[in-house]
């Protein structure tokens, strides 16, 4: 299985907000999944994409 995983930092280019903004969704439980190793947050590109996907608004989702 390839998976492929982006760090705080890609996802907060990839939605252009503040990497304290994801660090503070992670505190709050909001956001997409992700994994610690050793300290270091890692999202699965899937996990992102369902988030997307979960959140998207109006009529043709």
């Amino acid at each position: 299985m390839n998976v492929k995983w982006l760090t705080a930092g890609d996802l907060s280019e990839r939605w252009g907000i503040p990497a304290p903004t994801l660090a503070g969704w992670r505190y709050q439980g909001k956001g997409p999944r992700y994994m610690k190793l050793g300290g270091a947050v890692r999202y699965r590109l899937e996990d992102v994409e369902a988030f997307e996907n979960e959140n998207l608004i109006g009529a043709d989702r």
